[in-house]
């Protein structure tokens, strides 16, 4: 990926280090000037139907839709102190034949709100398409390792066995949920309208008095070229909680994907050691210690996930106190939070995608740590099937107990794990379940349920959503 930064101001790291260019350049600051330039053509053309625009003029307008001049931009906004009416003043000197018509009836959020919805849905798309990638790659791991048994941990100490298949199973079904959400939020996400000041269409009434057309066809006209539609009843904007819908949506995956990444952070050290992420021949892991192989995918997406949060309580903070028909505490703030979260969340899916492709799985060391840890959890089946066979529950969990802590203590010596030979030499139990039995009770592998099962099929759960989309997308 090809990175382009201005090193003689402050650049933003969404700017050209993080998500893809494609994303970078659709929040852009020429883009959306092309954007706001496409509303206003749009709106020509519908107000040429209703013979308020000639079509000399709206074809001057789309000839130089293109032609962005943005220091000219920036030098009449110092003066006037309104990017809009500033670009508009541009377009205007550009546009000598249809300029005068720019902007007709409009309030500047009709423009920006359209806009701003229009980038959105294009963006929360590519992420939706990337996040369906990620999906893929966990499909495919999910079906490789769904027999593979390794232990589980809660409270960071080893519990009992499960598969790799099935905890990766456990990340992916997050996702689904996250995907939902997603697409839920890309839903909600309707545009303003094209209804002027206080969103009553007053002033385009007025304009479009004694035509053959309506504001709501006019405004159908607009928002169809941007395939978009509005609600039946907005102010000067859209409502501010669209927003808050779309970036708590980014933050629940952003949860989730932090959520997976911590852990493949704890799986990667060395008192686990069963996976690691993917680590490049020539890769750098420390300017201090070239031995080093950091995590540093997995922080990645930890240390951006954060943000995410933040975006979202800011956005809550908009929809809260956007007052009245509207006022300006959200202006400032959206030009950060709503390309930013995009941005963010772009990366963070993409990194983890590349984790979950680029897995390095230690199968010895996955094997070492169910020797040294797996036989413990069968003591429970031990304890069961000696009680069932007429032994005294009470005396038989003391038994085990004191065997068990043997064990640890051995293990804590650097020793082998001895609780099945421990065990299978107590008469206390073997009068009433046999040593092999015991053994095999023991074997960490027998103890893992229908995991595998349950593994595969959220696999599959995973390829027919997938492939319903691709066929509703066909």
């Amino acid at each position: 990926m090809q990175r382009t930064v201005n090193d003689t101001t402050y650049a933003s790291p969404f700017s050209w280090r993080y998500a893809r260019p494609a994303l970078r350049e659709l929040f852009s600051e020429r883009e959306r000037r092309k954007l706001w330039r496409a509303v206003w053509v749009a709106l020509a053309e519908a107000q040429q139907r209703a013979g308020l625009v000639t079509q000399a003029e709206v074809d001057d307008l789309r000839a130089h839709a293109g032609d962005i001049d943005l220091a000219a931009a920036l030098a009449i906004e110092r003066e006037i102190g309104h990017d809009l009416m500033a670009e508009i003043r541009v377009y205007a000197s550009q546009a000598t034949v249809g300029g005068g018509k720019i902007h007709l009836g409009a309030t500047s959020m009709d423009v920006e709100d359209t806009v701003e919805t229009f980038r959105m849905r294009l963006a929360l798309d590519q992420i939706v398409a990337a996040l369906d990638e990620l999906l893929r790659a966990f499909e495919l791991q999910i079906d490789r390792y769904a027999d593979l048994v390794c232990m589980g941990y809660t409270h960071l100490q080893p519990a009992e066995p499960t598969t790799l298949g099935y905890r990766l199973a456990v990340y992916a079904q997050d996702l689904l949920i996250d995907r939902a959400m997603l697409l839920a939020a890309r839903e909600q996400l309707t545009a303003k309208g094209i209804r002027g000041a206080v969103g009553t269409s007053a002033s385009y009434m007025r304009l479009l008095e004694g035509t053959n057309r309506t504001p709501q066809e006019q405004e159908d006209d607009v928002l169809r070229a941007f395939d978009l539609t509005a609600r039946d009843v907005a102010t000067q904007t859209y409502p501010r909680k669209l927003d808050y819908l779309l970036l708590s949506a980014l933050a629940g995956l952003g949860a989730s994907l932090s959520k997976f990444a911590f852990d493949v952070r704890v799986l990667a050290s060395p008192g686990f050691g069963d996976l690691a992420e993917p680590f490049g021949a020539k890769q750098v892991g420390s300017s201090a210690m070239p031995f080093k192989r950091n995590p540093v995918m997995a922080e990645n997406i930890d240390s951006l996930a954060r943000l995410l949060p933040a975006y979202a309580d800011v956005a809550w903070q908009n929809a809260a106190t956007n007052l009245l028909e509207r006022t300006i505490d959200d202006s400032g703030n959206r030009r950060t939070i709503l390309p930013e979260a995009l941005l963010c969340t772009d990366q963070i899916v993409s990194t983890a995608k590349k984790i979950v492709e680029g897995f390095r799985i230690d199968e010895r060391r996955i094997a070492e740590n169910l020797r040294t840890y797996g036989p413990f959890a069968g003591t429970e089946a031990v304890l069961m099937e000696a009680a069932k066979r007429g032994g005294n529950r009470q005396e038989l969990h003391e038994a085990i107990r004191e065997s068990a802590m043997r064990a640890y203590a051995a293990l804590a010596e650097g020793g082998l794990n001895p609780l099945a030979t421990l065990l299978a030499d107590d008469e206390r139990i073997t009068h009433l379940v046999e040593p092999a039995e015991v053994r095999e009770m023991l074997d960490p592998t027998t103890h893992v349920g229908d995991a595998p099962e349950r593994a595969r099929r959220l696999s599959k759960r995973i390829r027919d959503t997938l492939n319903t989309a691709e066929k509703n997308d066909a």
